[in-house]
């Protein structure tokens, strides 16, 4: 299974992806997330499915990223371009990946914002080719694992949240699926890209390096709970403790 987070807010993408690949019974460690260099202006494309799929369709979509007569001004043109050689691969790869009874699921992130875009993009792609936009009104969208991280995005994360926030938030929601799911794990790449720049940076971060904000937010967690408002348990605490056998425990 994959964790990959993509987020766009007002001031920018956060990219965030695992890199543990379980074939068989082995656990590895790959990259998921790219960055690909067009003109003076990068796109980071983030992948969750079969690794075989993913680097045969990126090396494609490399080569036609290099041929001069493709000019992507806007990044739908390039998602376009990578949604060809997704569907390419499909076509090549479909009889052997059937006999193997394998399916083809390859979903992908794209963020970026290129030469005639008004603003950085986020698009989600489909296996099938087809994509969708992350909105302002849906600031994010997972692939791979989405179960675990989801609620707390869904609760702090919204299109004006400070870049800084975002990230951490996105951590967390990691964070969260790490502790809930053994194929989801540790080393972690970020990416980062700050609206009306050029340059997208990219980081990895190991288990140690990450320990300080882990154990502070299970800390928080824990006495946040038990400072939570009790007034709601009242009644049905008093009815439990009415009757007899807690009664006799208490003389006890």
């Amino acid at each position: 299974m994959t964790f990959c987070l993509g987020i766009k807010t007002e001031q920018g993408l956060v990219g965030i992806a695992d890199t543990r690949i379980t074939t068989g019974t082995e656990r590895l460690t790959a990259r998921k997330v790219s960055i690909h260099e067009y003109g003076e202006r990068p796109m980071f494309v983030m992948t969750s499915g079969l690794r075989s799929v993913r680097d045969k369709a990126l090396t494609y979509f490399d080569e036609v990223i290099d041929e001069s007569e493709h000019s992507f001004d806007r990044l739908y043109k390039a998602v376009n371009a990578l949604a060809k050689q997704i569907g390419r691969v499909a076509k090549e790869d479909e009889k052997a990946l059937k006999k193997a009874g394998l399916r083809f699921n390859l979903h992908t992130l794209v963020g970026g914002q290129l030469e005639n875009d008004d603003e950085h993009r986020l698009y989600m792609l489909y296996p099938q080719g087809n994509w969708v936009e992350v909105s302002q009104a849906s600031p994010y969208y997972i692939i791979g694992e989405s179960g675990y991280g989801k609620s707390l995005l869904d609760r702090v994360l919204r299109y004006d949240t400070p870049l800084e926030t975002a990230l951490k938030a996105g951590y967390l929601a990691f964070d969260a699926t790490r502790n809930s799911t053994i194929d989801v794990a540790f080393p972690l790449d970020v990416v980062l890209y700050r609206q009306g720049t050029s340059k997208m940076v990219e980081r990895r971060f190991e288990e140690d390096q990450m320990q300080e904000l882990s154990s502070w937010w299970q800390q928080s967690i824990t006495e946040q709970l038990d400072r939570a408002p009790t007034a709601w348990m009242t009644e049905i605490f008093g009815e439990l403790e009415d009757q007899p056998i807690f009664r006799r425990a208490q003389s006890e």
